[in-house]
């Protein structure tokens, strides 16, 4: 009735506005949404990014004004579509001549409809990597549209599903029959093929935003290849907090609360770079960026994460970094040496000192694990690298007593109260290493055991000072509330003022 009264542009238009609602009416009638009981209404479907099982489900009245009803969510469509025109009006009385001050373009990314030099900046949070499925999950919203306005934007919809073939990401691993091309290279081919799209359009001052938030390095090294091969290099880099911390992934996994804002420029010259020196400018820029980061409260992972920037920038401005042998260094050993440097700054903080040399390589990284992962499970290759940055090989501490334990392609740390169950650790005759000495004496301590527990420090680390500045940092690291921290507390408030001749003392007795 709407088409044949009224101007087809307006009855397109409404059509389009109320497939939009329709489209989300399926996001809160579906039977993945659940009850959210703290607030007393409805979560839609894609409260993250997946779409989860569930044991029970919530059905909205459509009809209700309350959450969930067909109003609630016409309201929000409208209210957005409010905004939405309010942006795309001009931006000034003297820019009215110039056309609309926002114009929203559909495309891809290694073809970009602009001429050369055009753009002052260019600004992109690319869903790039393995993180996320997008072209996957918009099937869910592309069905509906298909059905309601797949005859008004037939070029839209002119295929069953969202078209993936193109979509850069790293999916071979989820369906090898689907994904077979899409593997690592093929990703990081692309993924220059954007860049060097961003930089021809760019003016030849103009800069480029890239944000990126994975925990992988090798994300990292195919972002930081791209850039380099596509002729951009970073002249700064920050983190910012963009992320939800009590999100499930954040609960569970390693994942980033902090995203990297990489500022990027044409590079222009073709120097080549002789790698110790390239390596001092490195040591010295991420030296004052960690400075930086510390003092402002970044920790955990994001602190490491956050180190690949500056070291970017110093290696990023050449063409080609070499070793005197003439080899080409890799991004690869780039980060690998980040991973060092970054580990070393961490612990002489969270040490108070910079004098590590009293610290033994498993306690360094146990230290370190806690204090960027505590308790989450972390894919192995991640773990292998930070163990590596402390002179630790990880197989070696796994299985029947030991500090790490792999689940799968994952490996976490044992807690000190996972150790107390396990006899092969509980019952050896001796400790080497200063963590395990130190979750022998949580385990004695926790078992109120006092006298073994002073036998234990006696024989082990009680009179060493550096083993109590261990167990006074891995307090600090812990969050409050964990049962570690008030463990090694309850052991700092009863051990700590044992002086050496009392032990010795004890000893003899």
């Amino acid at each position: 009735m709407l088409r044949q009264g009224a101007d087809p542009e307006f009855a397109r238009a409404v059509a389009t506005y109320l497939a939009l609602a329709i489209d989300r009416l399926a996001d809160f009638f579906a039977t993945l949404c659940q009850w959210e009981n703290t607030r007393g209404n409805i979560k839609h479907v894609f409260t993250r990014q997946a779409l989860p099982m569930l044991w029970d489900y919530v059905e909205a009245n459509p009809f209700s004004a309350a959450s969930g009803g067909a109003h609630e969510q016409f309201d929000s469509i409208i209210h957005v579509l409010s905004h939405v025109s309010d942006i795309t009006s001009p931006p000034s009385p003297e820019a009215a001549g110039e056309g609309p001050g926002v114009r929203v373009l559909h495309g891809s990314a290694t073809a970009l409809p602009w001429p050369d030099n055009y753009f002052d900046a260019v600004l992109t949070d690319p869903p790039y990597y393995i993180n996320v499925p997008y072209a996957d999950l918009s099937d869910f919203f592309y069905v509906w549209l298909k059905r309601t306005v797949g005859n008004i934007y037939p070029d839209l919809f002119a295929t069953p599903l969202t078209p993936k073939s193109q979509e850069i990401g790293q999916m071979a691993h989820w369906d090898p029959n689907r994904y077979s091309v899409k593997d690592k290279a093929w990703f990081e081919e692309m993924l220059t093929k954007a860049f060097l799209e961003i930089r021809r359009v760019l003016k030849p001052d103009g800069i480029s935003i890239i944000v990126f938030a994975y925990p992988k390095t090798d994300a990292w090294e195919a972002i930081i290849n791209a850039q380099i091969n596509a002729g951009l290099y970073l002249t700064a880099s920050w983190p910012i907090h963009t992320e939800m911390v009590s999100r499930l992934r954040a609960q569970e996994s390693a994942a980033l609360a902090s995203s990297i804002y990489m500022v990027c420029r044409k590079r222009t010259g073709s120097e080549i770079g002789e790698y110790p020196k390239v390596r001092r400018e490195i040591e010295a820029r991420v030296r004052q960026k960690l400075e930086q980061f510390w003092a402002e409260g970044i920790r955990g992972a994001d602190f490491f994460m956050s180190a690949i920037g500056p070291a970017v920038e110093a290696f990023g401005r050449y063409a080609r970094v070499e070793k005197l042998s003439g080899e080409p260094v890799t991004v690869r050993e780039l980060l690998e040496y980040v991973q060092r440097a970054v580990a070393e700054y961490a612990l002489q903080r969270i040490l108070h000192s910079s004098n590590l040399s009293g610290v033994d390589a498993l306690t360094r990284f146990y230290l370190l694990w806690r204090w960027a992962y505590n308790a989450a499970r972390v894919p192995f290759d991640e773990a292998r690298k930070m163990a590596m940055g402390t002179g630790v090989e990880l197989t070696e501490h796994w299985g029947a007593g030991g500090l790490v334990h792999q689940e799968g392609e994952y490996v976490r740390v044992r807690s000190p109260q996972e150790r107390m169950q396990d006899e092969a650790f509980m019952q050896r005759e001796r400790y080497e290493t200063m963590v395990d000495a130190l979750h022998c004496a949580c385990g004695l301590w926790s078992a109120n055991q006092t006298a073994r527990l002073r036998e234990h420090l006696t024989q082990t680390y009680g009179g060493n000072e550096m083993f109590w500045q261990v167990v006074q940092a891995m307090s600090e690291v812990l969050p409050s509330g964990d049962k570690e921290k008030q463990v090694l507390q309850g052991l700092l408030n009863a051990y700590r003022s044992v002086s050496l001749s009392q032990l010795s003392l004890l000893e003899e007795a």
